[in-house]
């Protein structure tokens, strides 16, 4: 794929800034990004030999018990008795599309895998899935759900969802089915058309599908993780992988965007520029503090470094000496989130609800780790933007999750996502079975 230089945005296709332009998104008045965070984060030497396996048991939330914000907001439960909800769609009447599913279990051929999976299980990342879309209608707008409906079933394990025009679409891991639906209806009838065939499952979790309409609203974009931690299964199995592809709304014309994007899942349109953002979560197995997960601006035609290098050009010793051209070509990131923390969902603050610090920045949840000596993620963090680049440090914005850090356990986790019809945060917690909701104190 040519290196053409150029960023995918919400106007036009504009020329690339120059990377070295990030070192000014530096952390202001002398406060620092924690490590592994940060446009310019330290990493360790790789170490090949790490490996660190360490999972919470999730307790679920007591009824009294919530995550917490920071002063100024209140968290309240939006709604509860999901089954595993991963990702979020608010529809222009106020509406909210929760995808229910996760990761299915298969029969255990041996005492590794039996392990594997019992540890899957306790954390809250397998199980049977949902396989469903369910529908949520706060009608009166009061930061409570009214009603619920079951849209859609039957399902591949669903995670994104996209509305354009009188057609829904849903990412199964397999592929993406278009429905025919009207903004308002409570169930969808009919099988719907498979438009686009998808390489499903993947490695660990990465058998999740987001999509969202492209810049000109003419087709999809659609992120794909890889099917391996970094190509020990052949990189034959990494076709169509590890990357952003583009289609038209029938699925036809597909191109890569971008790739050697490890796992991309969220994604969204950075509010000043229109650029196109992602976050990515990237390998296991060198270390605790390696390799760090990030949220980035995506480049047409661009290339990450996976499976070969890391945060640019960093050579992946497993793969050392395999591909220099592609070494090479690889981009650096814009802002590193933290090495194993899952960061899975995107949401830029576009709205006026909250307090001013907090309009243009991206909140990003982390839905925590597992290849680690010690917990990480488990929280929704903040990274505010100036002028369309990450601004200054992340900022803890809902924790709690992580119930008992020496103990392992953890109410819940956090996954997708979204902004209300009020301007409130809306959080899926996949793990704890519920949508929370954050709102400004002073009202609604």
């Amino acid at each position: 794929m040519p290196d053409t230089g150029r960023r995918m945005t919400a106007r036009a296709l504009r020329p690339l800034a120059a990377l070295g332009a990030l070192a000014l998104a530096l952390a202001p008045a002398g406060r620092a990004a924690p490590p592994g965070y940060g446009p310019e984060p330290e990493l360790p030497a790789p170490d090949t030999g790490h490996d660190a396996s360490k999972y919470v048991s999730v307790t679920g939330w007591p009824a009294d018990a919530a995550p917490k914000a920071p002063d100024g907001f209140t968290v309240t439960r939006y709604a509860t008795g999901l089954d595993s909800p991963r990702w979020l769609l608010p529809l222009p009447n106020g509406d909210v599309l929760v995808a229910e599913a996760t990761t299915n279990l298969k029969p255990a051929k041996t005492e590794e895998d039996k392990r594997k999976q019992e540890n899957q299980v306790r954390s809250g990342s397998a199980g049977t899935s949902a396989n469903r879309v369910t529908l949520l209608r706060d009608a009166d707008k009061d930061g409570t759900v009214d009603s619920r409906h079951v849209l859609l079933e039957g399902l591949n394990q669903p995670f994104g969802m996209a509305v354009v025009g009188r057609s829904l679409y849903v990412a199964n891991t397999d592929g993406v089915v278009r429905y025919a639906y009207e903004v308002g209806q409570t169930k969808v009838e009919g099988k719907g058309e498979k438009i686009l065939d998808l390489p499903a499952g993947g490695y660990n979790n990465h058998w999740t599908r987001n999509i969202m309409p492209n810049a000109r609203g003419d087709g999809l974009l659609v992120t794909v993780g890889s099917a391996s931690n970094v190509g020990e299964y052949g990189m034959e199995t990494e076709a169509r992988r590890a990357a952003i592809l583009e289609v038209a709304l029938d699925g036809s014309r597909e191109r890569v965007l971008a790739e050697g994007l490890r796992n991309p899942n969220g994604m969204g349109f950075e509010p000043r520029t229109g650029r196109l953002w992602t976050v990515v979560n990237e390998r296991d197995k060198l270390g605790d503090d390696l390799v760090p997960d990030y949220l980035t601006s995506v480049q047409e035609g661009g290339f990450y470094g996976w499976p070969y290098s890391y945060w640019g050009r960093n050579e992946d010793p497993c793969m050392a000496g395999k591909r220099p051209d592609l070494v090479k070509r690889a981009i650096t990131p814009d802002y590193a989130l933290g090495a194993h923390t899952a960061s899975l969902g995107l949401a830029f603050y576009d709205r006026e609800a909250f307090p001013e610090r907090y309009r243009g920045g991206a909140f990003v949840s982390q839905r925590g780790s597992w290849n680690r000596s010690d917990f990480t993620g488990f929280k929704v963090v903040f990274v505010p933007f100036e002028d369309g680049k990450p601004g200054g440090p992340p900022q803890d914005f809902l924790t709690g999750f992580l119930a008992d850090k020496e103990g392992g356990k953890a109410h819940g986790r956090p996954v997708g996502l979204a902004l209300d019809a009020t301007g409130a945060l809306l959080v899926a917690d996949d793990a704890g079975d519920t949508v929370w909701r954050v709102a400004p104190a002073r009202g609604g």
